[in-house]
């Protein structure tokens, strides 16, 4: 009973650490900056510039947004490229864990005998790992990136070039965040399992 239990807690963490992963792929504001921020006495002129892993965007101050989208993938900055590229290994990754894990798990009917089973459950939390840690390194990388990277744009009144750095935006925590949940739930199912990784050896007087 136990067993099922935990096997269940590390399926439901694993499976919503998925979902956050999801929805960072449709999700805005990747990397922001506000430009601006200094006007006359009456009147605050405020624009930021942001950008997902689909297209790049520019929101002034009355809200409206104009958006430039990606060019086909062979043309996108190495950056992005990356990003992209670390995401679809993770979730790949994270697919298998799932379909493994969930036909391994001791509550359903599927898979055969209890060796087998936790064989397959082993699987899936070795497939939750990898895709946790692809996950992890692609939201450090995406991080490193985004503060290391400088906007330069132009003030108006005296044509000079002024920089502002790039902030991290929601999709990075909420991935950092799925990212804990899966790793959780990959060592729930290794617990459940532990007698696969150091079976025990029968004992000869």
């Amino acid at each position: 009973m136990r067993k099922r239990l935990i096997q269940i807690l590390g399926f439901l963490a694993s499976s919503l650490g998925w979902v956050f992963v999801l929805c960072t792929i449709a999700m805005d504001y990747w990397r922001i900056t506000q430009l601006g921020g200094q006007g006359g006495s009456f009147i605050i002129r405020v624009a930021w510039y942001w950008s997902n892993l689909w297209k790049d965007c520019f929101t002034d101050s009355t809200a409206v947004t104009n958006c430039r989208d990606f060019p086909v993938l062979w043309t996108v900055t190495p950056f992005v490229q990356g990003v992209r590229g670390l995401l679809m290994c993770g979730l790949t990754l994270g697919f298998f864990g799932v379909v493994l894990c969930f036909f391994g798990m001791e509550c359903t009917y599927i898979g055969g005998a209890d060796k087998g089973k936790d064989k397959m459950v082993l699987a899936g939390a070795v497939f939750h790992l990898l895709g946790g840690e692809y996950r992890a390194y692609m939201s450090l990388y995406t991080a490193f990136n985004v503060e290391e990277s400088i906007i330069y744009f132009k003030v108006k009144k005296n044509c000079t070039l002024s920089d502002s750095r790039y902030d991290l935006g929601p999709p990075i925590f909420l991935g950092l965040v799925g990212c804990f949940l899966i790793l959780l739930g990959s060592v729930f199912y290794a617990v459940t399992v532990c007698r696969v990784i150091c079976p025990e050896r029968d004992a000869f007087v």
